[in-house]
């Protein structure tokens, strides 16, 4: 859909093409996110264009910013920080309106178990059993920055859930279905199904475990992409 805006913009005699940061599953929504725009001659006034932009986008696209970068850039490999967030009630059945952003998990969960669980995903790591798709030429040894869950201010709707949760986590880069399964993880955390010490042993460098629970995908939100 932006290809096709930008190609209506320049009525088909500007030359562009367009790279995004990355992929995210069906049912992801983006609260941020970013692609880097390769013209051939360049945009002459940035407000006007994302004024513009911003009118024949579809109503679920709305641009916010636009930034002039240097030849040398490269928005898949620069270096780069992903935020994101996964929004869940948990212990009842939510108003329908919430499932396109939020996940409800019928059962009650231990949300005080779940947020010592999040913790142990902080540092540097072996993700392998937490990816989908897994092959000998992906990198599992990775970093998260951060990763928390706490109770949800981030996104407020009057038919949310009295109460609602975030997990938050943050990195560099993330295997496929990575934090989904995450959140999978915790759900089973919170369910008594695992153990705290079930979560550090999947960690491990050698560990061969696979975390099998992948988490629904509409309660995932890429929130930001910070460049260094």
């Amino acid at each position: 859909m932006i290809d096709k805006t930008l190609n209506y913009i320049f009525e088909g005699t500007i030359k562009f093409k367009t790279l995004a940061v990355g992929r995210t599953d069906a049912m992801v929504s983006a609260n941020e996110t970013a692609f880097e725009l390769f013209l051939e001659q360049p945009i002459l006034d940035f407000d006007e264009f994302i004024k513009q932009f911003n009118y024949y986008l579809p109503q679920d696209i709305r641009a916010l910013t636009i930034k002039e970068v240097d030849k040398d850039f490269n928005i898949i490999q620069n270096a780069k920080l992903k935020e994101y967030v996964y929004l869940f009630a948990h212990g009842q059945k939510a108003h329908p309106f919430c499932a396109s952003i939020m996940t409800t998990f019928r059962d009650a969960l231990d949300i005080k178990l779940m947020t010592k669980g999040a913790k142990l995903f902080e540092g540097t790591h072996n993700f392998k059993g937490f990816c989908s798709n897994v092959s000998e030429n992906s990198v599992y040894i990775r970093e998260v920055v951060s990763c928390e869950l706490i109770e949800n201010t981030l996104i407020s709707a009057s038919f949310f859930p009295k109460e609602s949760y975030v997990l938050k986590v943050k990195g560099e880069g993330f295997g496929y279905n990575q934090i989904r399964i995450m959140m999978g993880t915790l759900v089973k955390l919170g369910k008594h199904e695992i153990a705290l010490e079930d979560i550090s042993k999947s960690l491990q460098p050698e560990s061969i475990k696979v975390m099998d629970y992948i988490a629904p995908a509409s309660g995932l939100i890429l929130n930001s992409v910070e460049f260094k």
